[in-house]
């Protein structure tokens, strides 16, 4: 259901809800915590009205108090009473959706009247979402074809006329997650997110591999020691993945301390101001099970080159004093190789990062078309119980007449949806001058008389809306720009008629073009109808054009419309650049995680370059030293050093890029404005990466460069 407005003790206040049939809560297994649940005898026109709440309302608004089981509230003004609490598992049949009030089908038509009569019995209004347990050994495809022959048996018996018409078909799903529209918002983007998070993850085993090569190297003595006193390999081997195993644990145990701390954050990236997140993920013992497989997985991945390398000493080498040297070298390949993949993988992820940056950053440029600044939103839905027809059309028009006088308002109007929300709406639009041709369709919004001057939106030709404009005077339209050049591209729309669900209207005006739904679709082809003039309006969105700060006039609206209506709350009260913000909830998810792995990514790479090129002077101490001693500069030092160290990021930094050109195309439909083989962030990237590695590379080669050849021959 639409919200409704639930009033309890005098207090009105929004509220989601539910409708379910009487066997609902039987044949789901779900049990109440307190009261009892709804039954088949409650769901029947002659039953008393009653309601089951959720477990959170029960929380937030009775304090957990038992006196609320009983208790009498208003659901649209119609008194129902609770008779139970949901258990606070349960939170409803769709995914993404957090009802706070669960009321039988036989109570729509008191608390959600159609303006066509009962919803239950219209025969063109398909609406309902049906649940069934299947028998042992039927499959998903005999239940649907069978339950389709069932439904075209039953409309071919109960409504004639609609024997001729394409007949609706049942579609049979998995019900193990309720109706899971999350599922299909969310799957790609978790996906791609859980693909960066293993990728820094395989940084950060790389970077831990490395330097225990290098620490393994380092140990070399002590590993031929213990073989020469007869400790056999394999001991070494788990002596070795012991000391990894413990690093993994330790690293484990830090990271889901972080993760516990941290586990809002990614809701609250995709959760609007004005309403919860639709994501709900529990800290519960899978996400416990999960840290464990992946700390002891990686405690594997990164142990296993280190306890390779320290079973393959040469015992006879490794007690000689310069048996440290030659076997280092022979075997440095190895640290540089993983140097190069680890400085890969962050130019990859950098790419990735600065591609979802550079997208947010283009929506947020993006021309709107209007005005956003100083703009406050909130919904009002009166209920078709009390407001029917051309009721409620007046009580918005009392509202737009009267809340402009309130002080810190400069402009007030209202639509039927408001700009940049997600929404659409599309009807026909048929110019009545011209043949009529099929597939002619347009955008449409209901708005109020000041709608184009309170958003910002000009009128480049005719005339806007005014108060004049009545559902007695004719029918008026004004039409945005990329209509008009659409249907009326060599003449003056002002003055011509169109049709649209069966009405004449005239265009009085033409509008610039302004963003409907999102910030990704250029301005659609759109026109705009007066409220007033229509028979009916359902729920609007009223947008109030402030002087200064938006908070300061929300209070005296709200006692403005009590005044009017003490049981008519505000809904999703909000500004409109929180209205925009929350269409890129997905972009701002990407820009942000992103960013924190890029950020992680380069510190690990830099640390990496660090390590290595740190171990590589300390191995070749002697070796600088005689070259110093023979008359080499400590520039050329220097320069030796970081060049080698440059060679391996330069390397890295290619692989990375060309890795690059080749993944980002999977992700080219979630950017906006750039492609995936963007040359500014591929080289953006590429050269931020490297001056990491210059100046991780210059600390180890300016310690080169000052080695005391006398000191250093004395090293060995």
């Amino acid at each position: 259901m639409s919200r409704l407005t639930a009033t309890v003790d005098g207090y009105a206040e929004p509220v989601a809800a539910e409708m379910v049939s009487g066997n609902f809560y039987r044949d789901l297994g779900i049990q109440a915590s307190a009261g009892r649940r709804i039954m088949a005898s409650d769901d029947t026109p002659s039953a008393a009205s009653v309601a089951i709440i959720s477990d959170a309302y029960w929380s937030r608004r009775f304090g957990r108090s038992a006196a609320a089981i009983g208790k009498k509230i208003e659901l649209n003004r119609i008194p129902v009473t609770i008779i139970g609490v949901n258990s606070p598992n349960f939170i409803a049949a769709q995914t993404g959706r957090s009802p706070e009030v669960f009321v039988p089908l036989s109570l729509q038509q008191q608390v959600l009247p159609d303006a066509d009569g009962s919803m239950l019995k219209n025969a063109d209004l398909w609406w309902l979402q049906i649940m069934g347990r299947l028998k042992p050994g039927v499959t998903d495809k005999t239940a649907q074809a069978e339950l389709n022959v069932l439904l075209e048996q039953a409309v071919k018996s109960t409504l004639p006329n609609k024997k001729n018409t394409d007949m609706p078909r049942i579609r049979v799903m998995a019900g193990d997650r309720g109706l899971d529209s999350l599922k299909n918002d969310f799957a790609k983007p978790v996906y791609v997110l859980m693909s960066l998070a293993a990728i820094v993850l395989l940084i950060a085993c790389t970077n831990l591999a490395n330097l225990l090569l290098a620490r393994a190297a380092a140990r070399q003595r002590e590993m031929s020691v213990r073989l020469a006193i007869g400790a056999g390999r394999w001991r070494i081997i788990r002596q070795v993945f012991t000391e990894s195993m413990l690093l993994a644990i330790l690293g484990g145990a830090v990271g889901l301390l972080l993760g516990y701390l941290g586990r809002n954050a990614i809701p609250a990236l995709i959760a609007n101001p004005w309403d919860s997140s639709p994501i709900d993920a529990p800290f519960d013992t899978r996400v416990l099970a999960f840290t464990i497989a992946v700390s002891l997985l990686t405690g594997l991945l990164f142990g296993v080159a280190p306890a390779w390398r320290a079973t393959q000493a040469n015992v006879n080498a490794g007690l000689k004093d310069t048996g440290r040297m030659t076997s280092s070298r022979s075997k440095a390949l190895a640290g540089k190789a993983l140097t190069v993949f680890q400085v890969s993988l962050s130019v990859l992820l950098l790419i990735g990062a600065g591609l979802f940056v550079r997208t947010l950053l283009n929506l947020k440029s993006a021309q709107l078309g209007f005005r956003p600044d100083h703009i406050l939103l909130f919904d009002i839905d009166a209920p078709l119980s009390r407001y029917p027809g051309a009721k409620r059309v007046a009580l918005y028009r009392e509202l737009e007449e009267r809340l402009p006088e309130i002080a810190g308002i400069e402009a007030l109007t209202l639509s039927n949806g408001p700009l940049v929300s997600g929404g659409t709406s599309i009807t026909n639009f048929t110019p009545t001058n011209s043949p009529e041709r099929k597939q002619d369709r347009a955008w449409v919004n209901w708005v109020g008389a000041r709608f184009f001057e309170t958003m910002g939106i000009p009128i480049l030709y005719g005339r806007g809306f005014s108060f004049h404009d009545t559902k007695n005077s004719p029918k008026v339209a004004v039409i945005n720009k990329r209509l008009a050049q659409q249907f009326f591209p060599k003449s003056n729309p002002v003055g011509q008629t169109f049709r649209s669900d069966n009405s004449t209207i005239e265009i009085a005006g033409v509008c610039g073009d302004t963003r409907y739904s999102d910030l990704r679709t250029d301005p659609p082809p759109t026109f705009y109808l007066d409220y007033a003039q229509q028979k009916d309006a359902g729920s609007m969105t009223f947008e109030v054009k402030t002087a200064a700060s938006t908070g300061s006039v929300v209070h005296a609206i709200r006692e403005t419309v009590r005044s009017i209506d003490k049981d008519l709350p505000l809904i999703d009260v909000r500004t409109q650049e929180e209205q925009i913000d929350s269409t890129l909830s997905n972009e701002r998810l990407f820009a942000a995680l992103t960013s924190g792995f890029g950020v992680l990514a380069l510190i690990l790479a830099g640390i990496g370059i660090y390590g290595g090129m740190a171990y590589n002077v300390a191995r070749r101490t002697s070796e600088i030293g005689i070259r110093m001693a023979l008359g080499a500069q400590a520039r050329q030092v220097l320069s030796m050093t970081l060049r080698e160290g440059l060679l391996m990021a330069g390397i890295g930094v290619a692989a990375g890029a060309a890795a690059a050109l080749g993944l980002t195309r999977f992700v080219s439909a979630m950017l906006y404005g750039l492609k995936p083989s963007d040359p500014a962030t591929l080289v953006g990237a590429s050269l931020l990466l490297l001056a990491v590695a210059t100046l991780a590379g210059w600390l180890p080669a300016r310690r080169a460069s000052r080695v005391d050849p006398m000191v250093a021959l004395r090293h060995e």
